[in-house]
């Protein structure tokens, strides 16, 4: 058997004469489609008279095959702010169903390095919720504050802690304690006023090398929560070592679970605040983790 089921192979040359004609002996050419009902679809075609761009012409919305943007699996081009980015089809940022205001987009845009998830704002904390916060959601009150300054809830936690500090240390409590109200005044001042400075400093240090290693932050958030950060995770030590020697083993223990409590929260305030992978944030905090390892940790539980 050859070509369209003629022995002879007579239709061989011509594959529509195997097929059977159009109803009611109509020419299959006028079909919008090209072609008889029930004919295979490589046989159909748009008719030539067709203009280019009508219904079952070539390009129209008709014809087999037809380009359209907002079908699935087509791409469609956008601009939104000189930026170009692509959908594809409807439902996608940039379709037709996505349409916002003029100067609006619904792509999320990372900062700096683009690895940490979109941030939601919003009002700044009270200093109550800021503090509980930092230990119960950390990523989210960090992303909350990170435009917003710190520095009220920052001073009151220095000066807390450098109270704190001069009557936990061994040495320093004997001596503010058998001494006179005027000296222990100024060493207890004194201490809140150079904790509240190391603070600072520290917190500045971190600040800058975040910026380094490519972070976007606002120094202004990252030196507050570094210092609320610094200053509270070694509180409960300094609780504890008023009523226990520093040599005491649960004061030790304690005291490298709140170094390492401290190293994860810094870390992770840097990535927040700074939109920074994990190994570069943690480069960022290791610095001032040290000096707070090397100044007040080691030489209380030496």
């Amino acid at each position: 058997m050859a070509g369209n089921g003629y022995d002879n192979g007579e239709g061989a040359a011509d594959p529509r004469r195997g097929w059977a004609a159009a109803p009611g002996g109509q020419d299959p050419q006028q079909y919008p489609g090209g072609g008889p009902v029930g004919e295979p679809e490589y046989f159909t075609a748009p008719h030539p008279g067709y203009p280019p761009g009508a219904p079952g012409g070539p390009g129209g919305p008709g014809a087999p095959g037809a380009y359209d943007p907002d079908q699935p699996g087509h791409t469609r081009a956008f601009t939104v702010e000189d930026e170009q980015y692509y959908s594809t089809g409807p439902g996608y940022p940039g379709g037709p169903d996505h349409a916002g205001p003029q100067g609006q987009d619904n792509v999320a845009v990372y900062r700096a390095g683009g690895q940490s998830a979109p941030h939601q704002g919003g009002p700044r904390l009270a200093w109550k919720e800021l503090l509980t916060g930092i230990y119960r959601a950390p990523s989210a009150t960090f992303d909350r504050m990170r435009d917003h300054q710190v520095w009220l809830p920052a001073l009151t936690v220095s000066l807390a802690y450098g109270v704190l500090a001069v009557l936990g240390i061994g040495l320093t409590k004997d001596e503010v304690v058998n001494s006179t109200f005027t000296v222990a005044l100024t060493a207890i001042a004194g201490a809140a006023v150079g904790f509240t400075l190391a603070g600072v400093m520290l917190g500045a240090v971190t600040y800058g090398l975040a910026r380094q290693l490519g972070g976007d932050g606002p120094w202004q958030s990252t030196v507050g929560l570094a210092v609320i950060i610094g200053w509270t995770s070694d509180v409960p030590r300094l609780l504890l070592a008023l009523f226990l020697p520093a040599d005491n083993l649960v004061v030790q223990v304690l005291g490298w679970v709140t170094w390492l409590l401290c190293a994860v929260l810094l870390t992770t305030m840097v990535r927040r605040v700074h939109d920074l992978p994990w190994g570069k944030a943690a480069g960022a905090a290791a610095l001032q983790l040290l000096a707070l390892l090397v100044l007040i940790k080691l030489p209380t539980l030496g």
